[in-house]
């Protein structure tokens, strides 16, 4: 009876032996993410990516873009992040010295002007902006609909437009620096100036704007046009998208694989499905502004055939600069 409980007991501890090392062999191994775009992109990314890869457990962060690019410098090979996407260009190249050489990415069906020299990361998109009505408001107050920069200094609007900042938020900035280089910098801080009177309030981030916009606290907005593009398609028809004479400012944003990261095979079949299928795959639903040299979705409400504007010299120095000089 005794040998007979002695040898339960062994395959006892021998099946428990077993469970703890299948157990750990069962593990997935972890891919951390770090982005700075909308939600609505966020859940498309990372649930496509959860069905592509199952073996893997694969997590995304959201950050602003000067928070991302801050903690990549700050925590160096000890960040937590293998993945950066939709991180601003000039944060990209701020932290490129903890960013992989991306050596095997095919660039070549991107517009040329906007591959990065470095390699280190891959273009994701063109972040237009444009102004956007809430046309219900405006007729509650008895508003025309704003036909230029101008317009928005009345005194009718006061406490009724929205924008975000350009010291938070990448969408903010490019207002910013389209204006400073359409006007003079003198002439554009002037015009911020007299603008912050009636600004509702600056937001924190770019989305900000048609938030507002949605809640009717504003008639105005300085926002993405493909976020408000999404919102009318989904039902909010109050919203309107415009340009001013001066066209569409834009930022460029792109995906990157940290140095230490870039070993990994997980990491960079992660990376590679992302950057290729998924980005476009981005465009055809949520952002149809064009990045490839043969490929422009259609969108329905998307403006076509969009005039964009001056956005030279944007670089991260002239935009530390700027932001340095911005006190609103």
């Amino acid at each position: 009876m005794r040998k007979i409980i002695k040898i339960t007991a062994l395959v006892c501890i021998a099946v428990m032996v077993f469970a703890v090392f299948t157990g750990c062999s069962s593990k997935k191994e972890k891919v951390v993410i770090w982005t700075s775009g909308e939600d609505y992109r966020n859940e498309y990314y990372l649930s496509e990516c959860k069905k592509k890869f199952p073996q893997y457990e694969i997590v995304l962060e959201y950050n602003k873009t000067s928070v991302i690019a801050a903690k990549v410098i700050e925590e160096k090979d000890k960040c937590s992040a293998d993945i950066l996407v939709s991180e601003e260009y000039q944060y990209l190249e701020k932290c490129s010295e903890y960013l992989a050489e991306l050596t095997d990415f095919d660039y070549s069906e991107f517009m040329p002007e906007i591959v990065p020299e470095s390699h280190k990361y891959t273009p994701e998109c063109r972040n237009g902006g444009c102004v956007i009505v809430n046309t219900k408001v405006l007729a509650e107050k008895g508003l025309a609909e704003p036909q230029s920069y101008a317009d928005l200094l009345k005194p009718e609007y006061k406490g009724l437009v929205s924008m975000p900042s350009p010291k938070t938020s990448s969408t903010g900035y490019m207002f910013l620096r389209q204006l400073v280089n359409e006007w003079g910098e003198d002439e554009a801080f002037a015009y911020f100036d007299k603008l912050s009177e009636n600004i509702l309030q600056y937001t924190s981030s770019g989305s900000g704007p048609v938030t507002a916009l949605i809640a009717r606290e504003v008639a105005v907005g300085l926002g993405m046009t493909a976020q408000a593009a999404v919102k009318i398609n989904g039902g909010n028809n109050e919203l309107k998208i415009l340009f001013f004479e001066e066209g569409s400012p834009y930022s460029l944003l792109g995906n990157a694989v940290l140095k230490k990261s870039s070993g990994r095979t997980a990491v960079m079949e992660v990376f590679n499905y992302l950057a290729t299928t998924l980005c476009k795959g981005d465009h055809e639903q949520f952002l149809p502004e064009q990045i490839y040299k043969d490929y422009l979705p259609k969108m329905a409400n998307f403006p076509e055939n969009i005039k964009y504007g001056n956005m030279s010299d944007d670089t991260l120095a002239e935009k530390e600069r700027l932001l340095a000089k911005w006190d609103h």
